[in-house]
């Protein structure tokens, strides 16, 4: 039998269903997520939450004129199944597929991209104000989680909706969760909201109304008395407060009551937000039964839900398993994560150490200003922010961290390519954006080991420091028992040679191995330094080297400008030294998403290309004059 998704090429094939279809075509695109994300993997639980609001909207405004505005947009995966990518849905995330957030440049119905959250009400406000100054009628939505309302930004877009425009639907799509359970004052506001049940009482006696009284004037009345009640329970309803009109609470998966509360939406001359209540991992119990997992994640059996062991630890799991070492050994260590406690493994410190432990929503800058206060007070915070996350921070890192050089260590996970979730996730600018600030130290480590000693390190340390450690699984060295010292500013000369320097930042070092292995088969004797420090910088090594080999490599996973290669070039010169170097990086312009594999092959961030461009100059060396490769 064919499926009705099978016949929705668009957004207007959909609205020539029934309504009563819409309930078999949400189970249809249900098992389509769970079948073909079993496959690549992707952000599955907060796709299945929003089935039915993503229907019923299409079902009643008119994209692209009308525009969706998703916040973070990794819940638009029914939105793309409708609007003409099914046939490439199999291809999400993956190299050359399409992206796993909204992605102006996929599509025409994407209107906004995005994979940060608390982006979208600010973005969606811009878009009707801009829309009201040409005249145009069409609608605006921003779809927010409730987890967007913790961010900073989303409450400064609601400070300013009432005065700018009367026409803006604001969409709270309120699962309790972001990626874990939300935290904070907003979340239990809203949990009183829906767990009222004189509100509940109201609501079923105005659904009774409208049933009994079809037609638009009583609907405006019966909303009216709605209101006025609302009022009377909520005097200070921090929406109405701000000037948008609050309905709600409803089922998110009622499509005939969602179409009909639309219907009624887009008629008002007056900012409205609607709270919908969705259920994340609807459909499949093992996305109900372990939501942080399935948030997002890779392939797993469509039937159990089960996932394949990673046969190592992640760089994510050493950094809190030391964390819980270093917080035995000192009571002032505590853990600040911003609404990442799943991503950056804290959920393992957590339980270890309750009162330490600080999860403060989607907030970035909060979490780096609330971490230099308790600083100040001698503690040692542990900052936990995906490196892509900590760039919304940079001020607060600048004005209240480093400028006053107080002692808080920023453990920057995901530093350097994210892979399958794309441009919005790769790690690939915190080298230089951190290493122009004064007073901060920087440090890479090449292997898990090394990243438990850095952590030991930073917890001595007087000032700020910033380790970056990249996303996955390590080469599986051994954790020693209890961490070491390193010294800081100084690098590890791991094998010395005569010919080629090979500077490996990081995890790249593995790449430098096999640079120096290649070489010497050439017949080129080739030293490998792991720099460990990015800043303060080792020159007494650098200088070493360049006064005695024929050519520098510098391999990085990050981008080349403004990156370690830079640095090293800004060394030499400031030095006085002419050698050549070759450096291996990221170019400048936003990786798409795929394979770490794949992309390195295609930007040349191989050793294949980079003995080739070694090679080039060892066979004709210029001592006279600096050349740079990449």
């Amino acid at each position: 039998m064919e499926r009705l998704l099978d016949r929705i090429d668009s957004p207007a094939d959909l609205k020539k269903l029934q309504v009563s279809e819409l309930t078999k075509l949400a189970e249809e695109i249900r098992q389509e997520m769970i079948t073909v994300l079993s496959k690549c993997g992707g952000h599955l639980g907060p796709n299945l939450g929003v089935v039915e609001l993503t229907l019923a909207l299409h079902y009643v405004f008119d994209v692209p004129r009308d525009h969706f505005v998703f916040d973070v947009s990794h819940q638009a995966y029914v939105h793309k199944l409708i609007t003409g990518r099914r046939n490439r849905f199999h291809t999400i995330r993956q190299y050359g597929g399409i992206s796993g957030f909204m992605s102006r440049e996929e599509s025409e119905y994407d209107c906004y991209g995005a994979g940060h959250a608390g982006t979208a009400l600010s973005a969606a406000l811009g878009m009707a104000v801009a829309r009201d100054r040409r005249g145009g009628k069409e609608h605006v939505i921003a779809l927010c989680g409730d987890a967007a309302f913790t961010c900073g930004i989303t409450f400064e877009a609601l400070n300013n909706v009432a005065s700018t425009t009367q026409r803006l639907i604001v969409i709270l799509n309120d699962n309790e969760w972001s990626i874990d359970k939300n935290v904070g004052a907003i979340a239990s506001y809203f949990n009183k909201i829906v767990t009222n049940p004189a509100y509940s009482y109201l609501r079923d006696r105005v659904e009774k109304v409208l049933e009994k009284w079809p037609g638009k004037n009583v609907l405006k009345v019966a909303r009216k008395a709605e209101e006025a009640f609302k009022s009377l329970l909520w005097p200070s309803v921090i929406f109405e407060e701000l000037g948008l009109t609050y309905h709600g609470p409803i089922d998110g998966h009622d499509i005939a009551r969602l179409i009909a509360t639309f219907e009624f939406l887009k008629n008002q001359e007056y900012p409205v937000l609607l709270h919908v209540i969705t259920q994340k991992g609807r459909g499949f119990p093992p996305a109900l039964e372990k939501q942080k997992k399935f948030h997002g994640l890779g392939p797993y059996n469509p039937i159990t839900g089960e996932t394949p062991a990673s046969p190592r630890k992640t760089f994510s799991e050493v950094f809190a398993e030391t964390l819980i070492k270093l917080a035995d050994m000192n009571r002032n260590v505590v853990a600040i994560t911003a609404a990442m406690p799943n991503g950056t493994a804290l959920d393992k410190f957590q339980p270890k150490f309750p009162d330490r432990y600080f999860d403060v929503g989607i907030a970035e800058e909060h979490a780096v200003i609330f971490a230099a206060g308790m600083a100040t007070k001698g503690f040692k915070p542990y900052c936990a922010i995906y490196s892509t996350f900590l760039q919304r921070a940079y001020d607060p890192i600048i004005h209240d961290v480093c400028l006053q050089k107080l002692p808080v260590v920023f453990c920057l996970d995901r530093g350097g390519l994210s892979g399958d979730d794309g441009p919005t996730h790769h790690g690939l600018f915190d080298v230089a954006y951190l290493r122009t600030v004064p007073n901060i130290t920087i440090m890479h480590p090449k292997d898990e080991d090394e990243l438990a000693d850095m952590l030991f390190t930073a917890m001595h340390h007087p000032g700020p420091v910033a380790i970056r450690y990249p996303r996955g699984s390590g080469s599986g060295v051994a954790v020693k028992e209890r961490p070491e010292l390193i010294p800081i500013g100084r690098a590890e000369v791991i094998k010395h040679g005569r010919d080629v320097a090979i500077f490996s930042l990081g995890i790249m070092v593995e790449m430098g191995k096999e640079l120096a292995q290649k070489l010497e088969e050439c017949g080129y004797s080739a030293a490998l330094i792991n720099p460990r420090t990015v800043k303060p910088f080792d020159r007494g090594t650098l200088e070493f080297f360049a006064r005695s080999v024929d050519l520098i490599v510098t391999i990085e996973d990050h981008v080349l400008a403004g990156g370690f290669g830079s640095l090293v070039l800004e060394e030499l010169q400031a030095l006085g030294l002419r050698i050549p170097v070759v450096r291996i990086g990221w170019p400048d312009k936003f990786i798409e998403h795929g394979k770490v594999d794949i992309l390195r092959k295609k930007y040349g961030i191989t050793v294949e290309n980079a003995l080739e461009q070694s090679l080039k100059i060892l066979k004709h060396p210029k001592s006279d004059t600096n050349l740079e490769i990449a």
